[in-house]
């Protein structure tokens, strides 16, 4: 089984075909969730296809690994020719998502890995639409707020990008789509809102965004980093503050971001219509001045884009 447009994987610093990228039963990972990875974008652009924001995202990738204590054993310049190279060598030629992930291999099976615990590392490439489908752009998703919590601080680093945390997003998401929902919002422990199950979010009231911040257990996203600066842009104030549940429903607009999900807006929470139920005029603005990145309607002034 092939992802569309996957034929090849870079895998241990070498490009091999799609079915032959396997690890062992026993691999650290497997058992303990003890992997890091990334999602990152490429977009096909006037001006030829562009990556969005690399760089970060592997400094990220560096970093949640730091945190664990996990060596990757290449350098950060070495997984960003990969991945531009991952491309080409795919023909991914109308844009694609890439895959970077360093996970903990085969070796002692022991919950404490020793020092010198093999560290792998594979990078996938493929074409994939927009997360939660491309009508939801305009006309936004339907979401329920999660009975299940994020993670408590000082439980698991919620900083890190790390597969076991994603259990947590799975219970999330399964249970929004099992009762007829889009997507889930979480709760943080103390009852404020956190984050979508693998999105960050945005609400806008009287002309004001607000987000939660990292104390609410969230993933600082590279798009939510992106929305807050193309916001200072435009002249908008974003407020990284605490959020009330009930303030999700007297929203006059609110959005998700994330490197999958890009900037998808919000239509109800639990039902209820969120402003007039339909995209908001900010989000819209949003939305084309981060699609316009790519169309070479904005202007890259920070060089977020990385040429392949």
């Amino acid at each position: 089984m092939s992802y569309k447009g996957g034929k090849f994987i870079w895998h241990n610093g070498q490009i091999i075909n799609w079915d032959e990228a396997k690890v062992h039963v026993l691999s650290h990972a497997l058992h303990y969730g003890s992997s890091v990875f990334e999602g990152i974008r490429v977009y096909k652009t006037p001006n030829g296809l562009k990556v969005f924001r690399l760089g970060d995202h592997i400094k990220r990738l560096y970093n949640s690994a730091k945190i664990y204590r996990m060596p990757i054993p290449f350098s950060e310049h070495e997984i960003i020719d990969a991945c531009k190279k991952l491309i080409t060598d795919n023909n991914l030629d109308n844009g694609a998502y890439i895959r970077p992930i360093a996970f903990r291999g085969y070796g002692d099976i022991g919950l404490a890995p020793k020092k010198d615990h093999p560290v792998d590392v594979s990078i996938a490439a493929w074409e994939w639409g927009t997360y939660l489908g491309t009508e939801a752009l305009e006309k936004g998703v339907d979401v329920c707020v999660s009975s299940w919590q994020r993670v408590a601080p000082n439980t698991i680093p919620t900083q890190a990008k790390a597969g076991g945390n994603y259990l947590s997003s799975t219970l999330i998401s399964t249970e929004a789509k099992r009762l007829g929902f889009d997507e889930g919002i979480a709760l943080s422990t103390d009852g404020m809102v956190s984050e979508g199950a693998g999105e960050n979010l945005f609400l806008v009231k009287d002309g004001r965004l607000y987000t939660p911040p990292a104390s609410s257990g969230i993933l600082t996203g590279i798009t939510r980093d992106t929305v807050i600066k193309l916001c200072s842009r435009l002249g908008l104030s974003v407020s990284e503050q605490s959020i009330n549940r009930e303030s999700l429903y007297l929203a006059d607009e609110m959005f998700f971001t994330g490197t999958a999900a890009e900037i998808t807006p919000i239509s109800s929470v639990d039902r209820i219509a969120i402003g007039s139920g339909k995209r908001g005029v900010i989000t819209k603005q949003l939305q084309d001045q981060f699609f316009g990145l790519f169309s070479s309607q904005t202007s890259d002034n920070d060089n977020w884009l990385d040429t392949i």
